[in-house]
């Protein structure tokens, strides 16, 4: 049972970790290089799509995290899976203090009612993200050692 929890939680985090990292590498870079206001729509759009998805998939990878220390407690890699979920507990803190507000109010924006300094609240985000993401990788590879 416990190699069952932990094959899943390698899974459920190693799933998020590939979309955030696409969010990052790939996709935003695809739509800032789109024409006119397109890039911007496009990030609305995905901020909103994203942002109803991914708090579900963090909070679910957290539990499974510390599930798995839990039931492993006096298995060998507890003390991986315990800092692979320290890890998780500080992505969910930094989104829900830096990332989500950046990203409540850009899914809202449209080139009618954007701030003026729209593109420096994107920047923003996306230097937060890439510290998110850093984060979420390092857990899931604590996770992938433990496993192993």
């Amino acid at each position: 049972m416990l190699e069952v929890l932990a094959v899943l939680t390698v899974v459920v985090v190693g799933l998020m970790v590939g979309v955030e990292l696409a969010v990052s590498v790939v996709l935003n870079p695809i739509l800032d290089a789109l024409p006119g206001d397109s890039g911007q729509a496009g990030r609305a759009h995905g901020g909103r799509m994203l942002g109803a998805a991914m708090p579900v998939w963090y909070i679910t990878s957290l539990a499974l995290a510390a599930a798995w220390a839990v039931a492993g407690w006096s298995e060998q890699g507890t003390g991986l899976v315990l800092t692979a979920a320290g890890l998780l507990v500080v992505s969910v803190v930094m989104s829900v203090l830096l990332l989500v507000p950046i990203n409540n109010r850009a899914k809202t924006w449209t080139p009618e009612n954007r701030p003026a300094d729209w593109k420096q609240q994107i920047s923003r985000w996306d230097r937060l993200h890439y510290v998110r993401v850093a984060v979420i990788v390092a857990a899931f590879a604590l996770l992938a050692t433990a496993l192993a």
